[in-house]
C-alpha cells in the first residue's frame, strides 16, 4: 500500500508544483525573470541538449515559473506532463504539431469557438493539414468522417458559444477503436467541473486567459498530456514513435514511455515554434488557480439563477444554458459536468439582429468584450465579432446566429446582473 496521501482539489489548486524556494524560502512561486541559465560545466550542458538530464537550458524551452504551473494544471486534470505556450489558439497548435503532416486531417466539431474554426478551417491548411467538420452528435457521421489520414479527433467540452455539452466518453471510444488521440478543449468547464482524461481523452487544451487565470490579466495556453495512449501501436506519429534527427536518432516514446508528448512539446515544440508563456504570466495563472473552486461555484450558481430567469423573459426566444430542464443537453451535463454547466451559454433575442445591437449596447455592468471565463460578466455579439469571418452556415452549425447574444456570467451578485439584462432587454426592444 502506498504512503502517498491523496490530496483534494482544493489543496492541490494551491500547493501543486509549488514548493518553498530552496534559495530564499519564499513561498509564493517567484517569477524568474531570466532568459538563461548557467550550467555547471560542459558536460551538464551536453546532457541537458540531448535529453539526457532534465534542467533549465533556455526560457523559450523551460522555465521554472512556468514548470510550476505546468505540474499544476497537469495535476488538477489527471495527465502525466503538461506544456504551456502563449496563447489558447497556440495550444491547439502544439497538440496538434507531433500528430499532423501533410496531407493529414483532424475530424473536429461543427460547434467551436469561431477563432477555432477559423483556424482549423483555413490556417492550418498552410501546414498541408486539413480539418473535417462535423457534428459530434452524430456519432456515426464521426465513425464515417475518420479515414486512413486522420490523426485526431477534437471536440470542446462545453461548447463556446453555445455551451453544448460534448459526450467526451462517446467520442474516446470512437477514437480508440480507430487508434487515435482525443484531444478536448477544457477551456470553459476548467478542471474543477470536468476532467476529460478520467472520460478517456488523451489531450486536453486549454486557454489559460480565461477561468484559469479567471482575471482578465494574462494570454496564454496550457496542452496536457493524459500519458495513456500508446504512440508506437501504429506507424501514424512517427514523430513520436520514431527516429528523431534532431536528438541522434532518439525515440521519443521509446525513451520518455508516457511522458513522450510532452518532452516532444518541449525539445521540439517549444524549441521550434517559439509560442512561449512568459514568467509574469504563469505566475498570475498560478494565483488564479488558487481560488479556481471557490469562482466556479460562484460562476455555476450565478448562471443556473441567471439563465432560468432569461428562460421566462419575454423578449427572449431562447437559451442555451445546459443546466435548464428544458435543455435538450441537460441530462449529459448531469453526465459529464456534474457539479455545474458552466456559465457560459447563448441567447437568442426576438427582434434579431438590431435587437441584440442595442441589448449590447445598452447593458451597464456587463463588459463588451471579445473573452470569457473572467471574475466579470461579459457580453459579446459573436455573429459581427468573434464568428463574423464564418458562413451564415457555419454560425448557425456553431451556435452564433444573427440574433444570438453571448454571455459569460460573472461572479458579481446575482440580482444586479439581473436587473441589468432586464433593462438593456426592455430598451432594446423598445
Amino acid at each position: 500500500m502506498s504512503d502517498t496521501p491523496t490530496y483534494g482539489f482544493d489543496t492541490l489548486a494551491i500547493h501543486a508544483g509549488a514548493r518553498p524556494d530552496p534559495a530564499t524560502g519564499a513561498r509564493q512561486v517567484p517569477i524568474y525573470q531570466t532568459t538563461a541559465y548557467v550550467f555547471r560545466d560542459a558536460d551538464h550542458a551536453a546532457a541537458l541538449f540531448n535529453l539526457q538530464e532534465v534542467g533549465y537550458i533556455y526560457s523559450r524551452l523551460t522555465n521554472p515559473t512556468v514548470a510550476a504551473l505546468q505540474e499544476r494544471v497537469a495535476t488538477l486534470e489527471g495527465g502525466v506532463g503538461a506544456v504551456c505556450c502563449s496563447s489558447g489558439h497556440a495550444a491547439q497548435i502544439m497538440a496538434l504539431f507531433p500528430l499532423m503532416g501533410p496531407g493529414k486531417n483532424v475530424v473536429v466539431s461543427t460547434r467551436l469557438y469561431g477563432g477555432t474554426i477559423t483556424q482549423f478551417s483555413q490556417t492550418i491548411k498552410r501546414f498541408g493539414w486539413e480539418a473535417k467538420f462535423v457534428d459530434l452528435d452524430d456519432l456515426a457521421a464521426v465513425e464515417a468522417a475518420i479515414d486512413d489520414n486522420t490523426r485526431a479527433v477534437f471536440c470542446e467540452t462545453i461548447a463556446n458559444p453555445g455551451g453544448y455539452i460534448s459526450d467526451i466518453p462517446a467520442l474516446a471510444a470512437i477514437a480508440d477503436k480507430a487508434g487515435l488521440p482525443l484531444i478536448v478543449d477544457n477551456t470553459t468547464a476548467t478542471p474543477y467541473l470536468c476532467r476529460p482524461i478520467e472520460l478517456g481523452a488523451t489531450l486536453v487544451v486549454h486557454s489559460l486567459t480565461k477561468y484559469l487565470t479567471g482575471n482578465g490579466t494574462v494570454t496564454g495556453g496550457v496542452v496536457v498530456d493524459s500519458g495513456r495512449f500508446d504512440w508506437s501501436a501504429s506507424d501514424k506519429f512517427p514523430s513520436l514513435s520514431a527516429a528523431e534527427p534532431a536528438y541522434h536518432g532518439l525515440k521519443f516514446h521509446e525513451t520518455f514511455g508516457a511522458l513522450a508528448f510532452t518532452f516532444h512539446g518541449i525539445a521540439v515544440g517549444l524549441r521550434d515554434l517559439g509560442m512561449t508563456l512568459n514568467p509574469q504570466a504563469a505566475h498570475y495563472t498560478l494565483m488564479g488557480i488558487e481560488t479556481l473552486s471557490l469562482r466556479m461555484q460562484r460562476h455555476v450558481e450565478n448562471a443556473q439563477k441567471i439563465a432560468s430567469w432569461l428562460e421566462g423573459h419575454a423578449h427572449v426566444a431562447g437559451v442555451t444554458y445546459a443546466g435548464l430542464d428544458s435543455s435538450p443537453y441537460k441530462s449529459r451535463a448531469d453526465q459529464i459536468v456534474p457539479k455545474g454547466a458552466g456559465a457560459l451559454f447563448t441567447v437568442q433575442l426576438k427582434g434579431g439582429y438590431e435587437a441584440c445591437v442595442r441589448f449590447v449596447d445598452n447593458l451597464q455592468i456587463f463588459s463588451h468584450v471579445a473573452n470569457l471565463g473572467d471574475t466579470r460578466s461579459l457580453v459579446i455579439h459573436s455573429a459581427s465579432t468573434t464568428h463574423r469571418q464564418l458562413t451564415p452556415e457555419q454560425q448557425k452549425a456553431a451556435g452564433a446566429s444573427p440574433d444570438v447574444v453571448r454571455i459569460s456570467i460573472g461572479i458579481e451578485d446575482a440580482a444586479d446582473l439581473i436587473a441589468d439584462l432586464d433593462q438593456a432587454l426592455n430598451v432594446a426592444h423598445q
